[in-house]
């Protein structure tokens, strides 16, 4: 399974991006999808997943800013992000769970098989 992200860039405070995942397998093969990110100084941290269920969960930081999605005609996935902050600047990754029936959905990474590289955010002010 590979995953490449997109999507990402400059943007100033206020604005929004969409990130788009690209996965090299249906959705029907990912049992949970997240969006992770790594700021400076931060360890990686859950931004937003979907569960098998289709159920979104997203981090207190990002709630009622960010959505997570997925295109059911193909195999990808977005992070739209709006009301964008500095303290979103990041590099941002999506994560896939592959090869269980179900997942409820985790903002941890120890579950995650699958990463793509990364794309990086930066949001000035």
């Amino acid at each position: 399974v590979q995953l490449v992200e997109s999507g990402g860039g400059p943007v100033e405070s206020g604005g929004s991006l969409r990130l788009s995942c690209a996965a090299s397998v249906h959705i029907v093969s990912i049992s949970c999808l997240a969006w992770f990110r790594q700021t400076t100084g931060k360890e990686r941290e859950g931004v937003a997943v979907v569960a098998s269920d289709g159920s979104t969960i997203y981090a207190d930081s990002v709630k009622g800013r960010f959505t997570i999605s997925h295109d059911n005609t193909k195999t990808t996935f977005y992070l739209q992000m709006n009301g964008l902050k500095s303290e979103d600047t990041g590099r941002y990754y999506c994560a896939a769970i592959v090869g269980v029936d179900y997942c409820s959905g985790s903002l941890s990474e120890r579950p995650y098989n699958y990463w793509g590289q990364g794309t990086q955010v930066t949001v000035s002010s």
